[in-house]
């Protein structure tokens, strides 16, 4: 189980691809209008995560694993309700414990026919945003088919993309809520190879395009309610280049500067920090670039895929 405080950072890029459309504005990507930065929900990263682990890791429902929240079938037709979805777990809340990572990651509302289940989710992500102002641009094209049956005319589509986009995410894992899901150091390590794993997966036509560049899991000593905060805040991109022209990783530097001088400042409350980080990505301390793993006051602690 579960036992330490842990804080996630986790930053991604995409490039000609819509990384989170709104249904509610012509499915365009978010953009907070003031700031042109680019927005993702969390809902997304969650997505993606589930989906990774229902494709690649066997929740698929089989050998008791499985995943709560996604699509399936009903017998009559269409698509489940929770209700119904529940009835798939028998309607126990340790069944559904024993199967559903997504529960224990997420948390969730369990329906039942006279009440309802609800677990606080251990793992919880804020909006990710992006470090760099995006440019939001307009595609049109032809489709396959004719306008309509007899026309010569094809069809019309036209679609919404950021040229490039890095997105970071932050997030917490609570090990006080970890007790009531019986969140697993398991189905942690899992959830860092879903993030990393399922973003370069996102491979359908409006989402090719998104590369995974550092995760970074700092595991705090064991009994302390303490964690840094605002970890993505303290990361700032260094280009020589009007920044909505930025296209590539190589177009830019990160300096980490306050992000590292805040782990070594709590280095006491620290026991280790996980990390990947992609080689293209170039990072800079006090304007020297740096590998992770000469941060000595720290101990880190590299994984790869």
């Amino acid at each position: 189980m579960i036992k330490n405080r842990q804080e996630l950072l986790f930053l991604y890029d995409v490039t000609d691809a819509n990384p989170n459309g709104d249904p509610l504005d012509e499915n365009k990507p978010r953009i907070d209008e003031e700031t042109g930065i680019n927005i993702v929900t969390d809902v997304r990263l969650k997505r993606t995560i589930r989906d990774y682990l229902y494709n690649y890791k066997g929740f698929d429902g089989s050998e008791d694993k499985d995943i709560f929240v996604r699509e399936t079938q009903a017998k009559k037709g269409g698509i489940k309700d929770g209700k119904a979805r529940a009835k798939d777990f028998n309607e126990s809340k340790d069944e559904v414990l024993e199967k559903a990572i997504d529960i224990r990651l997420f948390g969730g509302v369990i329906p039942l026919d006279k009440d309802s289940i609800k677990f606080t989710g251990p793992v919880q992500f804020n909006m990710g945003r992006s470090l760099n102002k995006v440019s939001l641009k307009h595609i049109k094209g032809t489709g396959a088919f004719a306008s309509k049956e007899g026309k010569s005319q094809k069809s019309f589509r036209e679609e919404y993309i950021l040229p490039y986009s890095f997105i970071g995410f932050h997030g917490i894992v609570n090990e006080n809520a970890a007790k009531d899901t019986m969140l697993t150091d398991e189905d942690i390590e899992l959830l860092d190879e879903a993030m990393w794993n399922g973003t370069k997966n996102l491979i359908t036509r409006s989402k090719i395009g998104h590369m995974p560049r550092l995760m970074l899991r700092v595991i705090y000593n064991e009994g302390q309610n303490f964690f840094i905060g605002d970890l993505q805040n303290k990361l700032a991109l260094d280009f020589d280049m009007p920044e909505d022209k930025i296209r590539t990783v190589r177009d830019f530097s990160m300096e980490i500067s306050e992000l590292l001088d805040a782990l070594i400042s709590h280095r006491d409350k620290i026991e280790r920090v996980i990390y990947i980080a992609d080689e293209n990505l170039k990072l800079v301390y006090k304007g020297e670039d740096i590998d992770l793993k000469e941060i000595v006051d720290v101990r880190f602690y590299k994984k790869s895929y």
